[in-house]
């Protein structure tokens, strides 16, 4: 059994790279999946968040009416325990599909995620669907205030809720809360590439979640070959995939890698 299960795993690397290669138009799409090897923990399944957390602390009705409560919950599972939270790194899978921008491989990279590893990674052509917390945003004015280490240490989320130095209005987590809509240019973005996509690479994502779970079936729809790294299987397996590489993100993603540079 396990011989036949590395013999599938390798013809599905050699399979994803030569589909990676002759692509003129790919795209990434990742989900929870692709973080938890950073030590991000995913929101749904064994282990998950919504475990362990209140999914209504992160409604925005809820927020709007006891954002210090929110914050609370808000400030351990995104910031660390206190002002002097550490941030997960990027791991290898997110070096890979950053390597891959930069060497004209990848045109474009939509992701589920909120912790903002793409871009840490060097990412820069992506869409981050549902926001990221690495931005704090001001209820009132507007005002947009960068997350950093140092922010961090001087006590940024040290009372709760935080407050605008500028108008005093409440701060947000720049990320989309239970009942507030995708961003418009995320959104834009992301199935603009779908639709002009050869090839599509989903990375971690189980396919339950909606509007974003369209956007890899918005490609398959426009021609697109369906490369999907994941364990397990998801929605897309069975439907839209035409390799699937049953291995984690990383190990997946640099075995393509390599084969690819060789």
């Amino acid at each position: 059994m396990g011989k036949s299960t590395d013999s599938a795993v390798e013809l599905g690397i050699e399979r994803a790279a030569a589909i990676i290669r002759a692509s003129k138009g790919l795209i990434a799409f990742t989900g929870a999946g692709i973080s938890v090897e950073s030590g991000v923990k995913p929101f749904r399944g064994e282990g998950g968040i919504w475990e362990e957390t209140d999914m209504g602390l992160l409604e925005i009705g809820r927020f709007n009416a006891d954002p210090a409560a929110s914050w609370a919950a808000i400030r351990e599972l995104f910031y660390g325990s206190g002002p002097g939270g550490r941030r997960p790194e990027p791991n290898a899978a997110h070096r890979v599909l950053a390597r891959w921008e930069a060497e004209g491989r990848l045109a474009y990279l939509v992701t589920q995620n909120i912790d903002g590893l793409h871009s840490a990674a060097g990412s820069r052509k992506v869409a981050e669907f549902h926001g990221s917390t690495r931005e704090l945003v001001c209820r009132r004015c507007g005002a947009r205030v960068p997350v950093t280490e140092e922010a961090l240490m001087g006590g940024l989320l040290g009372s709760l809720p935080p407050r605008c130095a500028d108008c005093g209005g409440v701060l947000k987590p720049d990320f989309v809360f239970f009942g507030e809509g995708i961003p418009s240019a995320a959104y834009e973005a992301a199935f603009s590439a779908a639709a002009s996509a050869d090839a599509c690479v989903v990375v971690g994502s189980t396919g339950v979640v909606y509007p974003a779970a369209q956007v890899p079936i918005v490609a398959k729809r426009s021609g697109a070959a369906v490369i999907e790294i994941d364990p397990g299987d998801t929605e897309f397996s069975a439907s839209i995939t035409d390799v699937h590489i049953k291995l984690g993100a990383s190990e997946a993603l640099s075995r393509i890698d390599e084969l690819l540079h060789r």
